[in-house]
């Protein structure tokens, strides 16, 4: 009796542990043998660009199927002739394959990664026994180097892939989706599945969403060939374009030369072409600040495209010389003048005649020294940083754009503010989004701010039209149209952050047309161009090219007779 009171208190020792401490271990033990989940994996959304002439999209961005090859050695019947045809089929080395699926040790060996579908169909009517392929989706870019740092790509983060850079990476998770799950219960018979209510456990992947960018196919063509020439021509270290619809913010093109091509990332050596400069990459902008800082004074009414200024060649601020380029002296001029000339003491009398306090203000109103919020990832806020220490000098240098930095997106959607009457719209980049149902949210432009008067900006459009018909843009017009807009040579801070080097610059064009109802507004910018000092050699005839397409494109008709430029 005592024995078998000890035989029973050992067994409910045993049951209690069994059932209390290790409850959660076995619990989830005999789930694992009597039910089987799987995760139900969404379709990644694809990406469109706009097309002008077309009710359809045309797709940047879309999901492949390249099965991953693997085989089973132990049901192979003849591994070398097989390891033979999946050699040729592959391009693969024929001994690597067969001292692969000849390890009879493994049931699940990977051959290929990537196969492609065709190639894996045709594989699969072979009927070679032990050859099984599990299908794979991936994102494919059928325009390859095309808008590559906008879109940017999906790579493998550990063992999950992501998107990384541009469109891919900002919008990551709504592309992505949402995966689903399938749990059923497992019969000890026939492998019969049953749940324990009598239904299968479902939870449906919700599939990611379409993008339709705002962007134009034949607009982003052309401006990239137009970059890549110039880029080239020049022996430049890089270039950046973007244009925008002045009237709501839309991006029309955005481009950086050299690109890469998201299909092969993998191929690159520097990651940092990988890198949109158009928004990442703030910069000092040089001379095409000065429009800037005359409509702000002319909104308040401190200066007129008459008013005369009697120009030294120079201005001494805080023990400090700034001079005109080329130690230029131009006398009395006027307003328009000093945008003709693109006069560097005649940008410091406008601002000084306007205020250090109210430049502070337009200067911020315009945009600058805060990011756009456009739906792209990186953006860089520009720095203006320097107005708000006080004293004379820095206002004075800001105002012909040196000792501030700023991006080509802050720079071309400020312009856009004169193009369009006086409105600072919000940039955007993303036309509409679909879902898996079809649903569509279309993306409506949003007003920031008004900063100027349209009176100032017809003014001011006028003063900037006789820039390029009479000043330093004269290569950047367009025949039978007014074109307004502004050179910009700035210089690039040296390497030892001690002043400039004197053998770099960054040449900028920014202008829109036609001056009666712009269509576009457009930033061309160039990088450390070799054997060529100014924008006007640059900048300037890539801005012409670019303008003259889209006007044709647009069917936009010609205004006057031929311009003689």
């Amino acid at each position: 009796m005592l024995i078998s009171l000890i035989l029973v208190g050992l067994i409910g020792v045993r049951l209690f542990v069994l059932q209390v401490f290790s409850y959660d271990y076995y619990s989830s033990l005999a789930r694992s043998q009597h039910q089987l989940s799987k995760e139900l994996v969404p379709r990644r959304g694809e990406v469109f660009i706009s097309d002008r002439y077309s009710q359809h999209p045309y797709p940047v961005v879309v999901n492949i199927n390249e099965p991953l090859l693997s085989v089973d050695p132990q049901q192979i019947t003849n591994a070398l002739e097989l390891a033979k045809y999946l050699a040729t089929a592959l391009e693969m080395d024929v001994k690597y394959v067969l001292e692969k699926i000849s390890d009879t040790s493994r049931k699940y060996v990977v051959v290929a990664k990537q196969v492609p579908e065709d190639k894996a169909k045709e594989i699969s009517e072979m009927g070679f026994s032990g050859v099984y392929f599990e299908d794979q989706i991936f994102q494919t870019y059928p325009e390859a180097n095309l808008a590559s740092q906008v879109l940017g790509f999906v790579a493998f983060d550990q063992d999950k892939r992501s998107g990384r850079y541009g469109i891919e990476r900002y919008f990551d998770e709504d592309l992505a989706g949402i995966p689903g799950f399938l749990q059923t219960e497992t019969g000890l018979r026939l492998g019969l599945t049953v749940s324990s209510d009598g239904e299968e456990k479902v939870v449906p992947a919700r599939d990611g969403l379409d993008l339709v960018l705002t962007m134009d196919r034949a607009i982003q063509y052309k401006v990239e060939e137009v970059l890549k020439k110039t880029v080239d021509t020049h022996s430049a270290k890089s270039g950046s374009v973007i244009v925008l619809d002045p009237k709501t913010g839309a991006v029309l093109a955005m481009a950086n030369y050299p690109s890469f091509d998201p299909n092969q990332f993998n191929l690159e050596e520097d990651a940092g072409v990988y890198s949109n400069k158009s928004i990442q990459e703030a910069y000092e902008p040089g001379s095409v600040m000065k429009p800037i800082t005359m409509a702000s004074s002319l909104e308040e009414g401190a200066v007129t495209p008459d008013m005369t200024f009697d120009d030294p060649g120079f201005v001494t601020l805080e023990k400090f010389t700034i001079r005109n380029s080329e130690n230029k002296k131009y006398g009395t001029v006027t307003m328009t003048q000093v945008l003709e000339e693109s006069i560097n003491t005649g940008a410091i009398f406008v601002e000084q005649q306007l205020g250090h306090d109210k430049f502070e203000k337009y200067m911020e109103n315009f945009g600058f020294g805060e990011s756009t919020d456009i739906t792209l990832p990186f953006e860089a806020p520009g720095d203006i940083s320097n107005l708000y220490r006080g004293g004379d000098l820095y206002p004075a240098t800001i105002s012909y754009g040196q000792g501030m930095t700023a991006t080509p997106l802050q720079l071309v959607s400020a312009y856009a503010v004169i193009a369009n009457g006086g409105k600072l719209y919000k940039p955007y980049i993303v036309d509409r989004v679909i879902d898996g149902e079809g649903n569509i949210e279309k993306t409506e432009p949003e007003v920031v701010r008004e900063v100027i008067s349209p009176r100032t900006a017809s003014t001011l459009g006028a003063m900037i039209v006789s820039v390029v018909e009479h000043g330093h843009g004269k290569r950047a017009g367009v025949p039978g149209y007014f074109i307004a807009g502004k050179t910009g040579t700035a210089q690039v801070a040296s390497s030892d952050r001690v002043g400039y080097d004197p053998n770099k610059t960054i040449g900028s064009f920014i202008g829109f047309g036609p001056i009666d109802n712009p269509v576009f507004t457009m930033i061309v910018k160039i990088d450390e161009p070799q054997g060529v000092r100014f924008a006007e050699s640059t900048a300037a005839p890539a801005f012409a090219e670019i303008a003259q397409f889209i006007l044709n494109y647009y069917q936009i008709p010609a205004s006057r007779g031929p311009a003689q430029n």
